[in-house]
């Protein structure tokens, strides 16, 4: 998909317009979720909106949110203003980040999460489903939702 050249201002217009099922993809990933975490890493944060609806669903969670865009991370900092990058993690999540990465990046950034991290739930776009079984077999997870070029993969380790 690559990286989106948008101001935090234009993003959830812009990311609804370019992927019409957005928000449910949102809630898939929210609801993929295994059990009420306590700690929580977030991979690409953007303007916090998926640090937002695991609150809500979750609110006695922990959200840690990394992203490459300082602009994304001022305009989430102002809602989430704490930074700390210890784990391990209860969940580290991600919604339109790790399709950013190339194979051995992914496979590289899964063996860091099932040595940190109790579970992980991912929301992508996948461009093919040989693809999205790869995802699959590199993080020893499972499909919880998928529909129209999205899923939503979810791991417990």
């Amino acid at each position: 998909m690559g990286q989106f050249d948008w101001t935090p201002d234009e993003y959830l217009e812009r990311i609804r317009l370019r992927i019409p099922r957005y928000d449910e993809l949102q809630e898939q990933a929210v609801a993929a979720i295994p059990f009420p975490p306590e700690r929580v890493l977030e991979l690409g944060m953007g303007t916090g909106e998926t640090t937002r609806r695991l609150i809500e669903a979750h609110p006695d969670a922990w959200v840690i949110g990394l992203d490459s865009s300082p602009d994304m991370v001022f305009r989430a900092r102002k809602e989430y203003d704490e930074v700390q990058l210890d784990g391990p993690w209860d969940l580290v999540i991600s919604v339109l980040s790790v399709s950013d990465l190339d194979d051995k990046q992914q496979q590289a950034l899964f063996r860091r999460v099932k040595d940190h991290s109790r579970s992980l739930v991912i929301g992508d776009v996948f461009e093919s489903e040989e693809k999205l079984q790869n995802l699959v077999e590199w993080c020893q997870g499972e499909v919880s939702w998928a529909a129209d070029g999205l899923a939503v993969i979810r791991a417990t380790y």
